[in-house]
């Protein structure tokens, strides 16, 4: 028979210093709050650059590849790791005013010797979309696939390559 050990237990409260009460899902309801007021104020006016964070924050926890986002003086790049694809398993469109970026893996493996059978299958699929900024010229993009890695470059237009203009101000 297992004999019993009773060893102290001391009771602490589970409240912060601050007075309040841990709530887990108030972070997650003030992101999904943000993204929707965000939306009635029409995020896809803003930069570039936020619209990337965005689309990174609402796909960072599923399958969707990591991607790095870069802009030059002349142009936009986007950049995907996608190892174990082949260019033939990519897809790459503009949709909507955006640019959607798909691919599927299949896997299947088969091995038979005299004394076991082995079948393995694995699949997958991705889709991410990436809206595109004022000034990029969509007849021009260029999509390269080499060694796992899928490189979109969006050329921007002549006026979206001018330097900004600085307007000096004058006392009035």
């Amino acid at each position: 028979m297992a004999t019993e050990t009773k060893l102290p237990v001391t009771k602490t409260s589970t409240v912060p210093a601050t007075g309040e009460t841990w709530q887990p899902f108030q972070a997650l309801r003030n992101e999904i709050d943000q993204i929707f007021d965000d939306f009635g104020n029409g995020f896809w006016k803003r930069p570039f650059r936020s619209l990337a964070r965005l689309e990174r924050d609402l796909s960072r926890n599923f399958n969707a590849p990591a991607v790095d986002i870069a802009e030059s003086e002349k142009a936009y790049e986007i950049t995907a790791e996608l190892p174990g694809l082949d260019e033939k398993n990519i897809d790459v469109k503009l949709v909507n005013g955006g640019l959607a970026i798909r691919g599927e893996k299949k896997e299947e493996t088969e091995e038979k010797k005299k004394d076991y059978y082995v079948s393995e299958r694995r699949y997958g699929s991705f889709e991410r979309y990436f809206a595109l900024p004022d000034g990029v010229n969509a007849d021009k993009i260029e999509a390269t696939f080499k060694n796992g890695v899928l490189k979109v470059v969006l050329p921007k237009t002549e006026e979206a390559q001018k330097p900004a203009k600085t307007i000096d101000v004058k006392a009035a």
